[in-house]
């Protein structure tokens, strides 16, 4: 396996990373989020027009040409000057192998000038949670509600710049 992590830039690339970005949901969340919503509207056609509608600060792994993983960082979404992973998916069948790894580091590459960078967790989603604490990030007690079909709760985690 040889895994390339490169800005998205091909519609190639942006099916790839729909196809991750569904199919993440599905492995991830099934159990933790509300199952109609996995059904009905996490949709591939979704995540089809959510990689088409937001192609920039995302990057992708491949092994070979097949998109295996993504990773969006930028701005933090809620103001000031901090940086924010928005989103890291790894198909479950590269879970383990360094890919996420892989990712996490381009994106604080890419983040390299905030002093402060966080990210957004979903409750309960423990594998997660553990990868970012080798990561480096810590839960900060922040927390929001978010509705993803029905209420749930994503948790904050927080690293400073080394």
């Amino acid at each position: 396996m040889s895994i390339t992590i490169t800005p998205m830039t091909t519609e190639a690339d942006m099916l790839g990373k729909a196809y991750v970005h569904w199919k993440s949901w599905q492995e991830t969340y099934t159990g933790l989020i509300d199952q109609n919503y996995l059904d009905n509207v996490m949709t591939l056609a979704k995540c089809e027009s959510i990689a088409r509608r937001y192609p920039q600060n995302l990057w992708v792994a491949k092994d070979g040409e097949r998109v295996v993983g993504f990773v969006g960082c930028g701005a933090d979404r809620e103001g000031g000057d901090n940086g924010e992973i928005y989103s890291i998916y790894v198909l479950r069948e590269y879970q383990g192998q360094g890919v996420g790894r892989a990712l996490m580091e381009t994106a604080l590459a890419q983040l390299r000038d905030c002093r402060h960078i966080i990210l957004w967790v979903l409750r309960g989603n423990e594998r997660a949670i553990c990868f970012y604490e080798r990561a480096g990030f810590a839960l900060d007690g922040e927390e929001k509600q978010v509705v993803i079909g029905t209420p749930n709760v994503e948790l904050r985690m927080s690293k400073f710049a080394e």
